[in-house]
């Protein structure tokens, strides 16, 4: 990808979730949420605190991340959907998570 995001902001890809239920019903598309949860595609150099020192992000490239419903700007690079948002945005990090899950 030739993209760079700037300074606390980050490229996400979003993962699918299931499309069926515990019960194997399955969910058709129409019905379905977007994913609330998605695959960190690459991080900016950090944020400056108030004296002007750049502060690294927390999150890396290959993190699974929980964010908010509405949280980033939906973004097509070379075809590809992907979310951009700052970290704040980012709820928390999901550890053991592998991150070959297909992405949306």
């Amino acid at each position: 990808m030739k993209f760079r995001p700037l300074h606390d902001r980050v490229v996400v890809k979003r993962v699918d979730e299931d499309t069926k239920t515990k019960g194997g019903i399955i969910i058709p598309d129409t019905a379905q949420e977007k994913p609330m949860q998605g695959e960190i595609i690459a991080v900016g150099p950090g944020g400056r605190d108030e004296s002007g020192k750049l502060t690294p992000l927390d999150v890396k490239a290959g993190d699974i991340v929980l964010f908010g419903k509405w949280s980033g700007t939906e973004v097509k690079i070379e075809g590809v959907e992907y979310l951009i948002m700052k970290e704040s945005d980012i709820m928390g990090v999901l550890e053991g998570k592998p991150a070959s899950r297909r992405a949306a």
